[in-house]
């Protein structure tokens, strides 16, 4: 598995927000970051954000990515918009579901798909949230601290 991108943010846009508008907390591509063990990423809105949480860090496959641009004709589409951490190549995160992984000398435990939610639509485009079901991304605990890096 390759890392193709990095990004954390410090709030949280659309979760607890159904019926309201989305925040603005922006999202930060970065280099390298900091993974605590049962914490989450330094930095990012779920870091910390409870006991054993399994979203302490979240995967995206940039093969997705690139359907989603292609599919919906956006040649400049930002993978920020998915608001997922970790942007990789090279494996189906979705076999990741309940095992146990290492990438850079880090163990990860794929917990659960990270379904897409309606907003997709508002901050990719209108369809997008149909046509990620499915491949939303992997949700999972960290189980050794370390850095990531691009």
């Amino acid at each position: 598995m390759k890392i193709r991108a990095i990004y954390i943010s410090s709030g949280h846009d659309f979760f607890g927000r159904h019926g309201k508008e989305r925040l603005d907390h922006g999202i930060n591509k970065v280099d390298a970051v900091e993974c605590i063990a049962g914490k989450g990423l330094l930095g990012d809105r779920y870091f910390d954000h409870k006991e054993d949480y399994k979203g302490q860090i979240t995967f995206f496959d940039w093969n997705v990515y690139e359907r989603i641009q292609k599919d919906f004709d956006l040649p400049r589409l930002d993978p920020a918009l998915f608001r997922r951490n970790i942007l990789t190549s090279g494996i189906d995160l979705n076999t990741l579901i309940g095992q146990r992984f290492a990438l850079q000398g880090l163990e990860f435990e794929g917990s659960e798909e990270c379904r897409p939610c309606y907003w997709m639509d508002e901050s990719v485009q209108t369809g997008v949230h149909e046509a990620l079901k499915g491949f939303g991304g992997l949700r999972a605990r960290i189980l050794t601290s370390g850095t990531l890096a691009v």
